[in-house]
């Protein structure tokens, strides 16, 4: 699933970074859920635009303040479920930073704990963008759908191209 479709559909930061903060707007309605949204379309965007892990850690930073500082290992011992953005786009952006893969990103994100369904929604999404779904695991889990849901992903793919 990724996390935000706007990161795909659009060609430059600027156009998905606004389009990030109207989706937002309308769904998280709260300042730190807006700057959330937009940091994560902004990972994404610059993963899938070829930015190093670097590049990425830097304008995250530099635009939206977070701290991406701490490592998982310093994170891991005292997360706990957090509803709020500020406590999990950065958590989720740095599982992201250190995994090495697709794969180890989401083991990474899932190691943390507290909230992990939407550590790893936003995590894999940017390493989505970043190495790609393997594609025996992109098909193993497409089979699963219902035909409608594969139709409605593959239209997708097509308007991302």
């Amino acid at each position: 699933m990724r996390v935000s479709p706007i990161a795909w559909l659009y060609d430059d930061q600027d156009t998905v970074r606004r389009m990030a903060r109207l989706s937002a707007e309308v769904t998280h309605n709260h300042p730190e859920g807006i700057k959330g949204a937009e940091a994560t379309a902004s990972a994404i965007f610059l993963a899938r635009a070829g930015s190093s892990k670097a590049e990425i850690k830097a304008y995250i930073e530099e635009q939206f303040g977070y701290d991406l500082s701490r490592t998982c290992d310093e994170i891991r011992p005292t997360y706990h479920h957090v509803e709020s953005c500020q406590k999990t786009v950065p958590e989720a952006i740095s599982a992201f930073l250190e995994g090495d893969s697709f794969e180890d990103v989401i083991r990474t994100a899932v190691s943390l704990g507290g909230d992990c369904d939407t550590l790893t929604c936003i995590a894999g999404s940017i390493a989505e963008g970043y190495y790609g779904v393997p594609a025996d695991l992109k098909q193993a889990c497409r089979e699963r759908l219902p035909a409608d849901l594969q139709e409605i992903l593959s239209r997708f793919d097509v308007a991302c191209l």
